[in-house]
């Protein structure tokens, strides 16, 4: 039976490679222009699951992806990810040199990655924001002269020209994809659960109360998060990562714990850590 996975395109995007490496058999990748339509591409039934960057190593959390999964009525959740290792390439058209290049494209995330070397390598020319780095890529190939950042794979298949294969500012650099669709997935003794939690209002000691629930019960955090609620300036609500998984008896005390003392406890999702 075939499925169909949205994710970020067009084709040769990093959440492209990632799908990839799920290994799904009978797939059917549906390339979406931004996250927020890979969101609305599953609520709708448009594809069965999604795929969606949701962090990186060195730029942090995609907002994007966890505004979605925290405010979207839709209430889609995560059921699994994976870790790609990141190497971003810059590209441009054929016979078009590093002295020719007058301006640089890529998303957000994959020119903040590799802002050091465009500093030192390109100074003074101007990055034009692109919904996702194999966008980029075309762009790049249709109008010598800008270069673009990304993936060796959207060079391949749009007949760019690799100028250098890899630009980003730390060896190390990862990007954590999650993906999204209905219902919780099943308990696998190796879990991570990922949470949205709202508190009634600003107070001392709020985010004490949080975290001594979790120590309370043993469970180890790993990330907390704070962003605005989108209500008003000042208002901010809390993401965690936590291991386990909500059949964990300390995990689940602790959530009816803390939706006593909490305005909401919205579970994003409880997986299989990659």
């Amino acid at each position: 039976m075939t499925r169909r996975y949205a994710f970020l395109g067009p084709a040769g995007s990093f959440s492209e490679e990632a799908l990839l490496t799920l290994g799904l058999p009978d797939l059917e990748p549906v390339p979406c222009l931004s996250i927020d339509e890979v969101f609305v591409a599953v609520a709708n039934g448009w594809a069965d699951s999604g795929i969606v960057p949701i962090e990186n190593s060195v730029e942090g959390s995609v907002n994007a992806t966890l505004d979605a999964l925290a405010f979207d009525e839709a209430d889609l959740m995560i059921r699994g990810e994976t870790v790609l290792d990141v190497r971003q390439a810059l590209i441009a058209a054929p016979g078009v040199a590093m002295k020719d290049i007058t301006a640089v494209t890529s998303h957000p995330q994959a020119v903040a990655q590799c802002r050091g070397w465009l500093t030192e390598h390109l100074p003074g020319r101007p990055v034009i924001a692109a919904n996702s780095t194999s966008e980029a890529v075309q762009r790049a190939v249709a109008e010598p002269g800008i270069a673009a950042v990304g993936t060796l794979l959207a060079a391949d298949l749009y007949g760019g020209h690799v100028l250098r294969k890899s630009i980003q500012d730390y060896a190390g650099n990862q990007t954590r994809f999650v993906v999204i669709g209905r219902g919780v997935s099943a308990h696998t003794g190796h879990d991570k659960t990922t949470l949205a939690l709202f508190i009634h209002h600003d107070q001392p000691g709020a985010l004490l109360m949080i975290l001594s629930e979790f120590a309370y019960g043993g469970i180890n955090l790993t990330k907390i998060q704070s962003r605005p609620t989108k209500r008003q300036l000042g208002q901010y609500m809390f993401f965690v990562d936590l291991e386990g998984h909500l059949e964990d008896p300390a995990v689940d005390l602790a959530l009816k714990c803390l939706r006593l003392k909490l305005r909401q406890v919205k579970v994003l999702g409880s997986y299989r850590k990659a």
